[in-house]
């Protein structure tokens, strides 16, 4: 079904290219004078409504060529003419009084002749393009034309009971036609010998036929069974392979029954019509049996969509049921076309073929759109596609017969069979799909099939899609000529101001802008693995000088991707110009930051892995980008600080520079203990700590007489200020252990209630 529809879409693509390439390669342009009287006849043709069909295509085909030829020369003498506008620019702009040396202005003026010398075939092709870019346009603006025509045209009524007599009149006339001439071509080939001389070669093609068509399809199941047993790594690519057996196989037996008839030469003009037309009948069959029961199996097993039991069998019945109508349809067209009939006949011939296809694909949606049963495995999405389909097919087996009943045979066929065939060609869209999903899954289920890997089954499918896409123009009448003409508008590209970007320089700019990123990512790798550690730069010093390399490559990447595509960004300056104005308004808090993160990276008065406090936070710093800093606290929490909070405000940083901090221990103990023995313990525990320096010693201080103690501190200089928590603890647990040791007392605070006339509380006396 599908695959006739994309075979007989590749054979109309070549026989439609045939002329183009053969007037390329015999009758190439030759000189602008032929381009001339091409151009002429064709826009007096355009004028004309009594232009054949042929012309028109043969026409068009010549232009093409030429279109083609002049867009080659668009861009003649580039590289001269830019040659020229460097020793223009190198002569400096002209003065604003227009008096320079006589010597600059005759070099001047020389190299200004000499440019419009070299532009002049550029411009000249790029006017004759415009020409026969317009000529095509015009062109296919009739085919269009006489195309909407003829699908609006009415024709008569199908149900007539005249026209539906003479339709099977003129079917059964014909069919004894076919039978006299068979006859009588048997006679005479018996009497002459001819029909024994070719009887050997068309036995071979039968029993070839008989072969393919019987034995060598079971083979093919007995090899794809063995296979699924065998469970095979890419077992799904093989079994897709054992398939197509499935149906190529007997598809060469229908070609070689039908050479082997053909061989015969005993069917006249009429039934030689009808064979050739048996390899494509049969084969939608065969197709429909075999798409069918991949998309709807057989069994138990419910497949990818999970529809029960029921379903798949009415999906499978419906799908075969619909090639059957097809093949009758090809057999019932070929046999039309080699017989003399009226309109009237005609319609009433086909309409029964598209009313029967017509229920046959409204049951066939319904079965597609079917919700799917819940699945062991996982669940199965209803998925709004399923409805789509089932009410594009109900809406296409409604409107189908009865624009054909009501005349519009042409605009029911066009929307009928075309249907059908898209039904086909998305289930092997579906198929492809999912057969690469299964290829995939492997890759996906390890822990490295994360990323940039787990995207790989989104973009093959997105290629799938791409690629059908033509097809499906091409089933619903576009013509060849039509995808040409998108892919030639592709090809120029668009203009921006006077810049005309094409996909070639876009396809420039992302390879080596990708080879630029990539050279970035290995520099930066390297740096940072094996050059920066051998240095004497910190973390920070190292990191910063990684994240701006990383900057400045991306920026050189850029430019010079944008440089080699030939992209000319001057005519944008007055663009970018104006939108700067609103930009600054609209982002200059993003602006500030991302300035605010150069200069951290640049002076780093703060680097990752210092300990700062900003803004109420305190943590470390874990990354600096070009707008915010990341800040873990120390309860494990990240806090996003835009960089210009750094740059601007005040930031404490606790290990700038080195890792010596100072710890103070504050310490109460009761009035009437001894001050010294306190200061001598104090210091002891200070000095015994492993993370106190001696240089400068630790220092105890009598700080104050407080309300409830006499109030001592201890002060001492660290190794590593990050541990100064853990050292002030630990100096809190020896101090309370020393302290209770000498009888030392850490008093709490207690406050005397004095009452001024406690009798005022005494109740009166009784």
């Amino acid at each position: 079904m599908i695959m006739r529809c994309i075979a007989a879409g590749l054979m109309t693509l070549l026989l439609c290219m045939m002329p183009v390439w053969a007037l390329a390669q015999d009758s190439a342009p030759a000189d602008e004078a032929d381009w001339e009287r091409l151009a002429t006849r064709a826009e007096a043709l355009a004028a004309r409504d009594d232009i054949s069909q042929f012309a028109l295509t043969r026409l068009r085909a010549e232009l093409v060529v030429w279109r083609d030829e002049f867009l080659s020369r668009v861009d003649e003498n580039a590289g001269r003419i830019a040659t020229v506008d460097t020793q223009i620019a190198a002569l400096g702009v002209v003065p604003e009084s227009g008096e320079e040396a006589a010597a600059i202005a005759d070099r001047r003026a020389a190299l200004t002749a000499q440019r419009q010398e070299l532009a002049a075939p550029g411009l000249l092709a790029q006017e004759a393009y415009a020409r026969a870019n317009g000529l095509i346009s015009e062109f296919d603006a009739i085919v269009l034309q006489r195309q909407a025509i003829a699908l609006t045209e009415r024709g008569p009524l199908p149900l007539n009971p005249t026209h539906m007599v003479d339709a099977a009149t003129t079917i059964l006339n014909t069919l004894g036609e076919i039978g006299g001439e068979t006859v009588a071509l048997l006679e005479q080939h018996i009497g002459s010998g001819a029909f024994i001389a070719g009887l050997p070669r068309a036995i071979l093609f039968l029993l070839i036929a008989v072969l393919c068509l019987g034995m060598a399809r079971r083979w093919v199941t007995a090899w794809r069974m063995r296979i699924a047993e065998e469970h095979l790594r890419f077992a799904p690519f093989w079994l897709l392979l054992v398939s197509l057996g499935q149906f190529l196989i007997p598809t060469i037996g229908l070609v070689a029954l039908s050479e082997g008839l053909t061989t015969l030469d005993i069917f006249g003009l009429r039934g030689t019509t009808i064979i050739a037309a048996l390899p494509e009948a049969g084969f939608m069959v065969i197709f429909a049996w075999w798409l069918s029961r991949l998309i709807f199996p057989a069994g138990q097993r419910a497949g990818y969509l999970g529809y029960d039991a029921s379903t798949r069998a009415k999906g499978r019945r419906y799908a075969v049921a619909l090639g059957w109508m097809l093949a009758i349809y090809a057999v019932v067209s070929a046999v039309l076309q080699s017989t003399d009939i009226s309109a009237g006949a005609r319609a009433a011939t086909q309409w029964p073929i598209l009313a029967i296809m017509g229920v046959l694909l409204w049951r066939f949606g319904s079965a597609v759109g079917t919700k799917p049963e819940p699945m062991e495995t996982g669940t199965v999405s209803e998925g709004r596609m399923r409805r789509f389909v089932g009410r594009f097919c109900t809406f296409a087996a409604l409107m189908g017969p009865v624009l054909a009943a009501l005349g519009y045979g042409g605009a029911g066929l066009a929307l009928l069979i075309p249907a059908v065939h898209s039904l086909g060609l998305a289930g092997v869209v579906w198929l492809a799909q999912r057969i690469l999903n299964d290829l995939t899954a492997p890759i996906l289920k390890d822990e490295e099939g994360k990323g940039l890997k787990a995207l790989l089954p989104v973009l093959l499918s997105l290629v799938i899609y791409l690629i059908s896409l033509p097809i499906f123009a091409l089933l619903w009448g576009a013509g060849v000529n039509d995808l040409m003409e998108i892919w030639t508008r592709f090809r120029e590209g668009f203009s921006v101001g006077e810049t005309q970007i094409s996909p070639t320089d876009f396809i420039t700019f992302a390879a080596v802008f990708a080879l630029g990123y990539l050279l970035t990512r290995f520099i930066q790798a390297t740096l940072r693995r094996s050059v920066l550690p051998r240095t004497r730069l910190d973390l920070g010093g190292q990191n910063a000088v990684v994240a701006g390399f990383g900057y400045v490559g991306i920026i050189l990447a850029a430019i010079i991707a944008i440089t080699s595509a030939g992209i000319d960004l001057s005519n944008l300056a007055i663009v970018a110009g104006a939108l700067s104005v609103g930009i600054g308004f609209g982002l200059q808090n993003i602006v500030s930051n991302f300035v605010s993160g150069i200069i951290l990276l640049i002076e780093r008065p703060v680097s990752e892995g210092d300990w700062i406090e900003v803004g109420g936070q305190m943590g470390y710093v874990r990354a600096i980008s070009v707008r915010s800093t990341r800040i873990e606290t120390f309860d494990r929490t990240d806090v996003i600080v835009p960089n210009a909070d750094l740059v601007s405000g005040q930031v404490t940083n606790w290990t700038r520079g080195n890792l010596v901090g100072r710890v103070i221990v504050p310490v109460g103990v009761a009035y009437g203990s001894d001050v010294d023995e306190v200061t001598t313990i104090l210091r002891r525990i200070a000095e015994a700590h492993p993370l106190v320096v001696m240089t400068p010693p630790p220092a105890v201080l009598f700080i104050a007489f407080g309300a409830d103690s006499l109030d001592f501190e201890i002060r001492a200089i660290l190794r590593d200020v990050n541990y100064v928590l853990s050292a002030k603890s630990e100096m809190n647990y020896e101090i309370s252990k020393q302290f209770a040791e000498a009888g030392i007392e850490i008093p709490f605070a207690q406050r005397d209630l004095w009452l001024r006339n406690p009798e005022a509380l005494k109740g009166p006396a009784t």
